[in-house]
């Protein structure tokens, strides 16, 4: 295996084959990803000269602020497709779900049978970086009453919840699967939620991964790859999106 140096290890050399992004934000102008269809584009050929073989794409889902319904993703995920093959990305498989945040608007949608699962059942889900939803038991008991397996994204982010580990026992018991965004693990976010996250691991509480690019900064960031320690413990874990092909 290449390095770039003694303990960098970029991206593209610990994608698992047929790997599955389940978090990103690449349908254009429908959230804070990407602001238009080249933009989309070019993220996806990327990805796809990487070795992603699949991306689920997840635009937010927030009431007030993005209230993104499912045909609008959908409409707009097709807009998106038509484009690609012209543009030479030919390789990559591109699907739509979306990230929900936890809220009234949600709470709304999952009584109305009015959403978009990453694949089969699971659900990929959100909570404010301030506080928990006060009714968070009420709505996992209603996603799994409609079917559906929640999946937490970047439970490494909720500041909240990084003094007390007994909280994310808490949720796995309610029945959260844990998604870890790979843009923690290079720092993005600050030192304190990069070692909160190597923390998760460490403590065997990640499911799977994502990598939440909005945009080509964010892109640039994750290219670079990460430290070899860290890649050793991420690749098991890389390799459970496989079930999402």
């Amino acid at each position: 295996m290449l390095f770039l140096s003694k303990r960098d290890i970029p991206f593209y050399q610990i994608i698992p084959n047929g790997y599955v992004d389940i978090h990103s934000h690449l349908l254009h102008g429908i959230d804070d990803g990407a602001k238009n269809i080249y933009q989309s584009t070019y993220i996806l050929e990327r990805f796809e000269k990487l070795g992603i073989q699949k991306v689920i794409t997840t635009p937010h889902v927030l009431k007030d602020i993005w209230p993104n319904s499912s045909e609008t993703i959908l409409k707009t995920l097709e807009e998106l497709k038509t484009v690609l093959t012209p543009l030479g990305v030919t390789e990559i498989e591109l699907r739509a779900g979306a990230e929900y945040m936890m809220d009234d608007l949600f709470f709304n949608r999952l009584k109305n049978n009015d959403i978009l699962p990453l694949h089969q059942n699971y659900v990929l889900v959100e909570m404010s970086t301030f506080s928990p939803p006060i009714n968070l038991k009420e709505i996992v008991f209603e996603i799994k009453l409609a079917g559906y397996i929640p999946i937490l994204a970047h439970p490494e982010r909720y500041s909240f919840y990084q003094n007390n580990l007994k909280e994310y026992d808490e949720l796995k018991k309610l029945g959260f699967l844990f998604q870890l965004n790979l843009l923690s693990l290079s720092g993005y976010y600050g030192k304190e939620i990069k070692s909160f996250a190597k923390k998760l691991i460490d403590s065997n509480y990640i499911d799977f991964t994502g990598t939440d690019v909005h945009n080509y900064h964010q892109l640039e960031i994750l290219e670079k790859g990460f430290n070899s320690k860290i890649v050793k413990k991420i690749e098991p874990i890389m390799k459970n999106n496989l079930i999402f092909s």
